[in-house]
């Protein structure tokens, strides 16, 4: 299939693996665009020297194209756009912060850069930021979330009626029946976390991917709406943090209640406990861990049997 995110990337297949959190190291990567998708390195968890050693050892694992997810809340935003400028890296998706800011910066550089949103409003401002494209990401979506809460299935065709830009879907999109919804609502590509995140390529512990596996429908639910809206898996680290919003905690209680590594400790480090379990809804409809290129062949083979069926 050639279309216009084929094109901006110059990928085979309109698939997008996310830059997730402790998931989304240069195996990942690598191995998703060796498939024929892209691959984003997830600069959310790396220091600036960990995200170079990453985008090294990707561009020595891959010829393909592939990029870095750039979140722009964290302090030392700077010194990875330095990074990405050292490295000359091409494809840069930014989320988590106001697009006017390093948009311009990062296109006269000659990156193609992309930024996520949870509503049309947002998608408006990025679109006017002068973005390439936008990643609409719906409330089922694992790892931070829009505070609206609106579906993939209410988001995409009123994002897509609204920006000239190309649409890129996310949230809850696992499988290639999912795709062709996306496709049907506007979108022309799907970014896909959850999926990718149980991968064998995944950075994630072991442990953490079982858990994803195992889950089953109405396990994860949007949490921290005061901070940054995450999509969590519930544990007794969800018990604690739904507890102090009971008890009207404020934003910095809060604060001081993630600060322990809470991600890395159950993403990274397997703690299913007292760690922070990010994950989408769509996780209930994962059943294995598989090679990252199997899971793309298997979501772009039922994408076009899915779609020829409809058709006919």
């Amino acid at each position: 299939m050639q279309n216009r995110i084929t094109q901006l990337f110059n990928i085979k297949y309109p698939i997008i693996q996310a830059g997730m959190v402790w998931c989304s190291g240069w195996r990942l990567a690598s191995a998703v665009s060796n498939a024929g998708g892209l691959g984003l390195i997830g600069a959310g968890s790396m220091s600036a020297d960990v995200l170079r050693e990453h985008i090294q050892k990707c561009k020595a694992a891959t010829d393909k194209p592939f990029g870095v997810n750039l979140p722009l809340l964290y302090a030392h935003i700077d010194q990875h756009i330095q990074v990405l400028f050292d490295e000359n890296i091409k494809i840069v998706f930014t989320s988590a912060g106001n697009p006017a800011t390093y948009t311009s910066k990062l296109k006269e550089a000659g990156m193609t850069v992309v930024h996520v949103v949870s509503s049309t409003k947002f998608a408006l401002k990025a679109q006017q930021a002068g973005v390439d494209a936008i990643v609409a990401e719906g409330f089922e979506a694992g790892g931070h979330n829009g505070r609206e809460e609106t579906t993939t299935l209410c988001l995409i065709p009123t994002v897509a009626d609204a920006v000239s830009i190309p649409v890129i879907a996310a949230g809850g999109i696992g499988s290639g029946r999912a795709m062709v919804a996306a496709f049907a609502l506007g979108a022309l590509g799907v970014q896909i976390g959850s999926a990718f995140a149980v991968s064998e390529e995944s950075s994630a512990h072991q442990i953490f991917k079982q858990r994803i596996v195992e889950s089953v429908e109405g396990e994860t639910i949007l949490t921290l709406k005061q901070l940054t809206p995450v999509r969590l898996i519930k544990n007794a680290f969800y018990d604690q943090v739904k507890n102090a919003e009971t008890n009207c905690a404020s934003a910095d209680e809060l604060k001081i209640m993630l600060s322990k590594g809470r991600s890395k400790k159950g993403i990274f480090e397997g703690d299913l406990n007292e760690g922070e379990l990010e994950i989408g809804q769509v996780s209930a409809q994962l059943n294995g861990i598989k090679p990252a290129a199997v899971i793309l062949k298997d979501i772009w083979e039922e994408f076009e049997s899915v779609r020829k069926n409809i058709s006919e």
